[in-house]
């Protein structure tokens, strides 16, 4: 049984992503890349779908025992998992090196103290769990191999198979050190190389400890910005420079439920506001590598911009449901793909555009190209910004006139503006600005409840929405404004949980609301910390904090995040680890940073 979403830590090698259970399971693997196949599904499934476990022997009638300690090793995404057994301590090293060859997952096994009787059991199943592989030795090597992929298995330890299982049981004292290697491979190839485990080990803590001198942030937060930033590294695919939502697929936003989505893709949102903070902590050539990606993702078709790529620019992303996978926890369906893809989300063209001009004002070098997409994108505005959308929450209901949508356009034409008034792009500046005024105007006009006092999520609706907090931090309006005030209260009065944390919208329960699907869900967690933010925007800087240091207090012992928190069941919930709650994080730590506002 998988465990609890907050229980996995997060390996990884910039190319596809492994989550490892507290018992030291690994229950969700994907090779070669983040979108590929699982090899390991048990994580939406059972142990028949795919697992390695690897950790203290224990009775076959109990469950495996869980870690008494776990963490990364420094600032880098090397885990390193303890158990305190009667026999002894002992400790396994779970890491995947930044490749540049066939992706591997290598885990290290070290006796501490005592001799403590130790169990490998790896049981790959191909095609998220459906497909049992042939297993066979090949020159002394353990290899598998199902249709055009091949896993090589390499240890020192013997190993034997039972029930569709490769085991091996082995024990550890002080000082021994016990490798073990999956590596992937195209099964049409030569065998990968063989792999240096120790050897690796050294060159991947370099890496992590190059990549995060690099950052900027120096400030009271700076662990969990440093392992957010981590975080949003390992969910970039290095190849291309495309950014992952998440790792993971039908992890639930409400456990048992419907919605149960695949993140393994590049929303042009999530890698915008990614991007934002990565140049705001100083990764540049993480900027650079995401700009060059979007060019090539819409190049030749800048009008039908879509929501979101495969990772090396994919435009078909055909949404097909997994039945043979119950489900975590029972929710179903599983889903692979996205058919969200070709929504029309208005939105997408200002985080795109604010993302290009954050690029352009902290110094990226300069690309023509980029500037040119930035202009279509505005001439596409200019005749579909008073069409309704989907929104920004993707709903699966009838199109709106959302305010956030209207509010966004209105970002992608300032922030042209902007590009043309300093010299380094041609356009109709005055017809523009035109344009620019109508947009605020219609927002304002049909948009905001007087009575009220507060934006709501679409026009003559009285429901609100937690992306309004946005409208203060893209300058819309001033904080002080007093109806961006009334519309921080009234989300805090209408979208609050009793913990305090914030709804994306209100859900009907049982009946389909306004995204179209049945069942609630928790607190979306990027719109807490965007309360944080705008609560220190208009002075109410202890209150910020506190609200802040409460969602810090929701990270799991490793500093990751999900995509909510539900707040009856006390858990995460939703795709794990979420880079759309870590980059809030970090931009609310830099504004709290400055504003002087941090305990301590």
């Amino acid at each position: 049984m998988a465990g609890r979403i907050e229980d996995y830590a997060l390996i990884g090698d910039m190319q596809t992503a492994a989550l490892v259970c507290r018992d030291g399971t690994v229950d969700w693997l994907c090779l070669p890349r983040f979108d590929s196949h699982a090899i390991f599904a048990g994580l939406l499934g059972t142990e028949e779908h795919g697992f390695w476990r690897l950790g203290p022997a224990h009775a076959a009638d109990s469950p495996p025992p869980a870690a008494a300690r776990r963490g990364y090793r420094g600032d880098s995404l090397i885990l390193e998992s303890e158990w305190d057994t009667p026999r002894g301590t002992v400790r396994v090293t779970d890491f995947m090196p930044p490749r540049d060859g066939a992706p591997q997952l290598i885990r290290i096994v070290e006796g501490v103290t005592g001799r403590v009787p130790m169990r490998s059991a790896l049981r790959m199943r191909f095609s998220y769990g459906r497909v049992v592989p042939w297993v066979h030795k090949h020159e002394g090597r353990t290899v598998a191999v199902a249709g055009p992929d091949s896993v090589w298995f390499d240890t020192e330890a013997e190993t034997y198979g039972k029930a569709l299982t490769t085991y091996a049981d082995f024990t550890v004292a002080p000082g021994d050190r016990i490798t073990f290697t999956i590596s992937w491979q195209p099964s049409h190839k030569e065998p990968p190389p063989l792999p240096e485990p120790e050897q690796s080990l050294v060159a991947t803590e370099d890496f992590w400890r190059e990549w995060v001198d690099h950052c900027t942030y120096h400030g009271p937060y700076r662990e969990a910005v440093v392992r957010s930033l981590i975080t949003l590294k390992a969910l970039t695919y290095a190849p291309t420079g495309g950014i992952v939502a998440a790792p993971t697929t039908s992890l639930p936003e409400d456990i048992g439920g419907v919605r149960n989505w695949d993140y393994r893709y590049t929303w042009l949102r999530d890698a915008a506001i990614t991007l934002s903070s990565l140049l705001r902590t100083g990764y540049r050539e993480e900027a650079r590598a995401w700009r060059e990606w979007l060019l090539r993702a819409v190049a030749g078709d800048p009008e039908n911009l879509q929501i979101m790529y495969g990772i090396a620019g994919e435009r078909e992303l055909g949404e097909a449901e997994l039945d043979w996978l119950p489900g975590y926890e029972d929710s179903a369906p599983v889903r692979v793909g996205n058919g969200a893809a070709h929504q029309l989300q208005l939105d997408v063209y200002g985080e795109v555009t604010e993302a290009l001009h954050l690029g352009h004002m902290t110094g990226l070098a300069r690309n023509d190209y980029a500037s040119l997409l930035q202009l279509k994108l505005i001439r596409y505005l200019e005749d579909h910004w008073q069409e309704p959308d989907e929104g920004i929450w993707e709903v699966r209901g009838p199109r709106r006139h959302f305010v956030h949508s209207k509010v966004m356009a209105w970002v992608a034409v300032d922030r042209t503006i902007k590009l043309i008034e300093s010299g380094d792009a041609d356009g109709p500046l005055e017809r523009w600005k035109e344009l620019r005024d109508d947009i605020h105007r219609d927002v304002c006009e049909k948009g905001y409840d007087e009575e009220r006092n507060t934006f709501t999520q679409s026009y003559g609706s009285r429901e609100l929405d937690a992306s309004l907090l946005l409208i203060p931090q893209m300058g819309f309006l001033p904080p002080d404004d007093k109806r961006v005030i009334g519309t921080i209260e009234a989300i805090q009065r209408e979208l609050s949980t009793s913990d305090g944390f914030i709804l994306r919208y209100p859900t009907e329960g049982a009946d389909e609301g306004v995204d179209g699907l049945p069942g609630d869900e928790g607190a979306f967690l990027a719109c807490s910390f965007w309360m944080a933010d705008d609560l220190a925007m208009i002075g109410r800087v202890d209150e910020a904090r506190k609200l802040f240091e409460k969602l810090l207090a929701l990270r799991n012992d490793l500093g990751l995040l999900a995509e909510e928190w539900d707040p009856r069941l006390k858990r995460q919930v939703g795709n794990f680890p979420q880079a759309f709650s870590h980059v809030p994080l970090i931009d609310t730590a830099l504004r709290l940073t400055a504003s002087g506002a941090y305990g301590g």
